[in-house]
């Protein structure tokens, strides 16, 4: 008998594992095994490790699903079996999240700046800015789990680029206000195949089911 699937859900900035919830039960439904790790360990290379960490424990190499800054989370990775970004970075070498998104990536205008150095994602405008097409309720719920951020996650350069020799799906949001459509069209190209969907930057929350039948399919 073969061993059971596993996917590894990494999540983005202010975003903590909680709004992988509807995600994860999906895929559970389809008998997969599913891991979310927490983030939010002072660097990129610290988060990174950290993911490594539940991979090298999956007793098969697992499906890597980074959304956004995940995305170069994941593409650092070892053991892993395939890659899905979800609206999600996909660096090369020398770049960065924060580096491919540049001073006027859309989510900066939703930003609050605090008085520790942290950012954290002002609640008036979360809505707009991530969760556009929830619902009220999704939205107020998704909004409520976020939490501040520390400087210099998203200005890290991923050690390797597991994009270039491994299988990778990109998930193109196009209804995005965080990270731009357009710039999305250029990191699916660096991937082996892509799919777009109608859905704006958290496809996990608005439409669960229908990412986990993309993951499913690889």
């Amino acid at each position: 008998m073969g061993q059971q699937a596993e996917v590894v859900l990494v999540h983005g900035l202010w975003h903590q594992p909680a709004h992988f919830d509807r995600l994860a039960e999906a895929l559970r439904e389809q008998a997969v095994t599913v891991h979310v790790p927490r983030l939010h360990r002072g660097s990129l290379a610290a988060d990174t490790a950290a993911v490594q960490e539940v991979v090298d424990a999956c007793h098969v190499p697992p499906v890597a699903v980074g959304h956004s800054y995940g995305g170069s989370v994941i593409s650092g990775l070892q053991r892993i079996s395939r890659l899905v970004y979800v609206a999600a970075f996909v660096p090369t070498a020398g770049e960065s999240g924060a580096s491919l998104g540049g001073p006027g990536a859309a989510i900066n205008s939703a930003l609050q700046h605090n008085d520790d150095g942290s950012t954290s994602i002002q609640p008036g405008l979360a809505r707009e800015a991530l969760y556009a097409d929830c619902t009220d309720a999704d939205s107020a719920w998704a909004t409520a789990l976020l939490v501040p951020q520390q400087p210099g996650h998203g200005r890290g350069i991923p050690e390797r680029m597991a994009w270039q020799s491994l299988e990778s799906t990109y998930v193109l949001c196009e209804g995005d206000k965080a990270l731009d459509p357009a710039l999305q069209e250029r990191m699916a190209a660096r991937c082996t195949t892509s799919v777009t969907i109608k859905a704006g930057h958290s496809p996990f929350i608005s439409r669960p089911a229908d990412l986990a039948t993309v993951i499913m399919s690889v």
